[in-house]
């Protein structure tokens, strides 16, 4: 038997015992070591859904992780008893045009963990296929591999940005996606970062983390701010993490023209009032992020050399018995927490 953590109502969690899972052929038994909590795991706890995906009963959250190989199946080769893995959470049919053509993110049959009705991994072990595992290297902990999952996702932002040696950039939004996003445009050559936030401990760490300017949007007017740091002319990448209405609609006005819009946050409201007139007018490139692709193995290069020190991110660590304790003190904590992760073993 094994333990895992379940979401047992809206703000209530329980550890229980369930058993380890079965191996098939062409899986690993993984004893997890590191679960990172994400905020799409504390929406579900604190609302019960996000969008067409609802919680019905029990259930385990959790999809950023890394351990180490206890059972391989009778047909993995290529990994052993005692490697050291990242999970990359979803799982694609790769049949569709979709996996054929390397877009595998958008496909429509993943089965991703944590996303309802697909249980997560905040337990001891997780039977996973092998060819989404992907094994660490000796210099780098399974701490950092579970936080591969959301520097993926700033990689593939940064990435959908076009950001190379030079670009400036401003990045709407200093939680943990906001600040891998300007991990992932530095290691990329960013010359100008300007990152955005209402909260001043975050944006503490944004130019810890290499932003070469903060603003705080609750003391003055973003888009006047970038007016006088860019000479009017706006900026060439605008990645907007925050997910909120009012950022997203001022994305319009801050790109330069001929420049990239890259939109990654969730908003909770689907219709937003947005300027088009100006995207037409200076011949913007809207772009959009879900989740990632192909990304595991230059995220996990990136940071065994050092290129990205990604767990600098890291602000709060609990113990698996604290489980409950830690996401209500993330949803509590909002303004203190940039990345909350779960030592399981």
């Amino acid at each position: 038997m094994q333990k895992a953590a379940f979401m047992t109502d809206l703000r209530k969690m329980e550890i229980r015992e369930i058993p380890i899972p079965v191996v098939k052929d062409e899986e690993v038994l993984v004893r997890l070591e590191y679960v990172g909590i994400c905020g799409s795991d504390v929406h579900y706890l604190e609302y019960g859904k996000i969008g067409d995906f609802v919680v019905d009963g029990d259930f385990i959250l959790g999809h950023e992780c890394a351990g180490v190989v206890e059972q391989v199946g009778s047909k993995v080769t290529d990994m052993k008893v005692g490697d050291r893995v990242a999970l990359e959470p979803g799982c694609t049919c790769g049949k569709c045009e979709f996996c054929k053509t390397g877009r595998y993110n958008l496909c429509a049959d993943v089965r991703f963990l944590a996303t309802p009705p697909y249980a997560g991994c905040l337990e001891n072990y997780i039977a996973f296929p092998a060819d989404m595992c992907f094994k660490l290297p000796d210099n780098m902990s399974t701490e950092e591999g579970a936080l591969v999952e959301p520097l993926s996702v700033g990689i593939h932002a940064a990435h959908q940005g076009n950001v190379t040696l030079g670009s400036s950039v401003v990045i709407l939004g200093a939680g943990c996606i906001g600040l891998v996003t300007l991990l992932a445009c530095k290691a990329l050559g960013a010359a100008d970062i300007t990152v955005v936030d209402v909260l001043p401990k975050r944006l503490e760490y944004a130019k810890e983390l290499g932003a070469t300017c903060t603003i705080n949007a609750a003391s003055c007017d973003t888009v006047e701010e970038m007016k006088k740091i860019t000479g009017q002319a706006g900026t060439e990448v605008v990645i907007e993490t925050a997910g909120s209405p009012k950022t997203i609609a001022q994305t319009s006005l801050l790109v330069k023209r001929g420049g990239t819009i890259v939109l990654v946050g969730m908003s909770a409201q689907d219709i937003i009032s947005y300027d088009f007139s100006k995207i037409m007018a200076k011949e913007a490139t809207i772009k959009s992020v879900f989740r990632y692709r192909n990304i595991y193995p230059q995220a996990i290069q990136a940071i065994s050399q050092g290129i990205i020190p990604v767990k600098k991110i890291v602000t709060h660590e609990f113990d698996f018995s604290q489980t409950a304790e830690a996401f209500n003190f993330v949803i509590d904590h909002k303004e203190d927490v940039v990345k909350a992760v779960i030592k399981i073993s």
